[in-house]
């Protein structure tokens, strides 16, 4: 299938804006039966199945059976990715749209996910915003670097920055990164890959299979919060 085909074909898919709030629905990975999904795109039982059977036909949903019920779930990683790079793109109106519908992001992937190498959503630019009024980051938004105090705290933490820039003696491994459910800019570059790390080796953070979705645990949200916290600072 040439690459122009395949274009024209998914979008004529979710082109109707009932099935890309199914696909919507669906983004954090979580199975949904059709019963469940209809009440979400206002739709019927009997009509939410028939838009269904679409998507899963043309392989955007993989259909999971547990006993009587049906569940679907998104097919692969690459169809999320690719309903999430449409949800990133502003289109800009020229008159109000009346046929548009106001998809929520899921609360587990506003709250914290993985984005591309490193830690996305809330968690991470509450984290990115204290990071910087605490001093340990310093400069512009576009040159942002380690401060050396910064280094000395991270080092405690296991995270030598030494290691991520070697011979960069201002430690320019942070960059910021939005995605399309952020408010705020979050930590990305060499640093927030080192943290993402971090965050997982100690049990502070858990990856969910099949979804970009993150879990925080109970002793992570402690933990991740205490880092750079001043007292009297409130965030998010």
């Amino acid at each position: 299938m040439n690459a122009v085909h395949s274009i024209s074909q998914v979008a004529g898919l979710i082109a109707d804006p009932k099935r890309s709030a199914m696909l919507w629905a669906l983004i954090d990975g979580t199975p949904r039966a059709a019963d469940e999904l209809a009440p979400m795109t206002g739709l019927s039982t009997s009509s939410a199945c028939a838009h269904l059977s679409l998507l899963s036909a043309a392989g955007l949903l993989k259909l999971e059976t547990r006993g009587r019920k049906r569940y679907f779930r998104l097919a692969s990683p690459a169809v999320g990715a690719a309903v999430e790079a449409l949800a990133s793109v502003q289109v800009e109106e020229r008159a109000p749209s009346q046929a548009g519908m106001a998809l929520n992001v899921p609360l587990t992937m506003r709250r914290a996910r993985l984005c591309s190498d490193h830690l996305g959503g809330e968690l991470a630019a509450d984290l990115l915003q204290r990071l910087q009024a605490a001093g340990w980051l310093e400069g512009s938004q576009q040159h942002l670097y380690v401060s050396p105090e910064g280094r000395e705290r991270l080092a405690s933490l296991g995270v030598f920055i030494e290691a991520l820039a070697p011979g960069d003696r201002r430690g320019c491994v942070v960059c910021h990164c939005s995605e399309w459910s952020d408010q705020a800019p979050h930590l990305g570059g060499s640093l927030g890959q080192a943290l993402y790390r971090l965050f997982l080796q100690s049990g502070w953070i858990r990856e969910q299979e099949g979804s970009r979705a993150v879990q925080i645990t109970p002793l992570g949200i402690r933990q991740i919060n205490a880092i750079a916290r001043q007292p009297g600072l409130q965030f998010g």
